[in-house]
């Protein structure tokens, strides 16, 4: 027991997980196994010739998912407030193109945070477009104010995180959903299907201390998603697919912005697990999108939390989401126990939170 213990005391949160993951290589190699009977997946997302609008594409993750896309062939629509980040995005997206005499691009300005924004978005779509609606929608416009919840202002920084990602997303899915559910746009339920793309965070799969004005609007977009993969069956002759995107922290000007609030604890619990670049985890989100994941986790941290918690949400894969499942709330046990200790040690060592220096 004291050698458990010991290794508790001195193991991070982080290679908890990945010594979970090695002993559960046994069970999973028998789901691996059946998956492979089912040979080569197609592409669940095609998108060449196809129109794409991607919300918070002028920086970051967004920005480089439109060059990755223009690259695949497709015509893409970006969205964002700032009009010169957005010509300039423009630019590189549209240098990225697969066949630059064919593919189309365009930008609108607008802010997601104001309510009812995305009607005027997707009329302007519409009408760039000769009346025809986007065909794939990825919502990956975002922010994070991590602070500690007792902190003045804490309640007023997630009234706009929920603004900026949760009612920004869901304002846009409404809109887009009004055009392609419309009777006048069923078409046979074996056509191309819409996609309809959120982009979560692995904070909505398990959460840390210090992202509590951020965490509730991730996790309020997941049951969103949840819920909009139920109700979708209601027009089998308007197919829209539902995806949710996953990634963990990302190089981009956005995580310098919020290093400026987050709490010298949480960089202590984040210290193990190295930002990626927007390149990468763009490119990990479009391959999980057209192998048709409903979860779509960019990283190895996200595929064992997402294990973890997917109660009642779509499975990608039953047989493995479902072994990895069993086995990942052992796994979580040792996780807490060292992160909690994390926590507590913290605060033996470094007091009441209310004598931290405070962050501009």
């Amino acid at each position: 027991m004291e050698y458990i213990q010991s290794a508790l005391h001195n193991s991070s949160w982080l290679s908890l997980l990945a010594t979970g993951t090695a002993l559960g290589v046994a069970a999973l190699a028998v789901a691996m196994g059946l998956l492979s009977l089912f040979g080569a997946s197609k592409n669940h997302m095609p998108v060449n010739g196809r129109t794409v609008l991607l919300t918070g594409a002028s920086e970051g993750m967004g920005r480089s998912a439109g060059v990755q896309l223009a690259a695949k062939g497709a015509n893409v629509i970006i969205v964002s407030r700032n009009v010169g980040r957005l010509e300039e995005a423009l630019a590189e997206v549209q240098a990225a193109a697969k066949s630059p005499s064919t593919q189309r691009f365009h930008y609108i300005s607008a802010d997601v945070a104001e309510p009812d924004y995305a009607a005027r978005v997707i009329a302007e779509a519409l009408a760039w477009n000769g009346g025809a609606a986007p065909d794939i929608v990825w919502c990956v416009a975002g922010m994070s104010t991590p602070m500690l919840w007792a902190e003045d202002g804490a309640v007023a920084a997630a009234r706009r995180n929920m603004d900026v990602n949760f009612f920004g997303a869901a304002d846009m899915s409404a809109a887009i959903l009004r055009e392609w559910l419309a009777p006048e746009n069923s078409s046979s339920p074996r056509a191309e299907p819409k996609h309809l793309v959120f982009t979560a965070s692995v904070l909505a799969l398990f959460a840390i201390v210090g992202y509590a004005p951020y965490t509730p609007s991730k996790w309020a977009l997941r049951g969103l998603a949840d819920t909009l993969a139920m109700e979708l069956h209601l027009y089998p002759d308007n197919p829209v697919r539902v995806h949710v995107v996953y990634p963990a922290t990302i190089v981009s000007p956005g995580l310098a912005r919020e290093n400026r609030t987050k709490p010298d604890i949480t960089l202590e619990l984040e210290k193990d697990d190295p930002p990626e670049t927007p390149d990468t985890v763009a490119r990990r989100a479009i391959a999980g999108l057209e192998a048709g994941q409903y979860f779509v986790a960019v990283s190895l941290l996200g595929k064992l939390m997402q294990a973890g918690i997917m109660g009642g949400s779509p499975r990608n894969n039953w047989v493995f989401d479902t072994v990895l499942g069993w086995f990942m709330p052992i796994v979580y046990f040792f996780v807490l126990k060292v992160m909690n200790g994390q926590v507590l040690g913290w605060a033996r060592k470094y007091g009441h939170p209310s004598t931290y220096p405070k962050k501009e």
